[in-house]
């Protein structure tokens, strides 16, 4: 019996190339930070300066007004917390049964920038031109 082995390193650098190129974008870092889905598991990366910097140069880029980008970031904390609309039952019931669109439509209305602004980015990233042109 003979046995073959393979390296995969060019396997990974391939995929590590495209996430750098194609789908490391602030606006995906933002889409995953909004996504109720996500954003409440336990292994959801709150820490991650990375995410985080994501977040805040995709808004920087969709929010040009200083006073409308201090308030998101203040209604943050009320959605990283699950506080007021957040932590209701059934906010909790549907992080995953609802589109983050549609949760975000349903229970975002204490955060009315906050919730314009997540609607707009997780309705950005549906698209699959990317994809498409590979």
């Amino acid at each position: 019996m003979v046995l073959y082995f393979y390296s995969y390193e060019p396997v990974w650098e391939i995929i590590d190339q495209r996430w750098n190129n194609q789908l490391h974008r602030p606006l995906h870092a933002a889409a995953y930070y909004l996504n109720p889905q996500l954003h409440y598991e336990p292994n959801f990366r709150n820490d991650d300066a990375e995410v985080k910097e994501g977040l805040h140069t995709c808004m920087q880029r969709l929010v040009s007004d200083l006073a409308e980008r201090k308030k998101i970031n203040l209604q943050l904390l009320d959605f990283h917390f699950a506080r007021g609309l957040f932590s209701m039952e059934d906010a909790k019931e549907c992080r995953k049964a609802m589109l983050p669109g549609e949760w975000w439509e349903m229970f975002g209305d204490r955060t009315p920038e906050l919730k314009k602004f997540a609607i707009r980015v997780l309705s950005l990233t549906c698209s699959s031109l990317g994809c498409e042109r590979n």
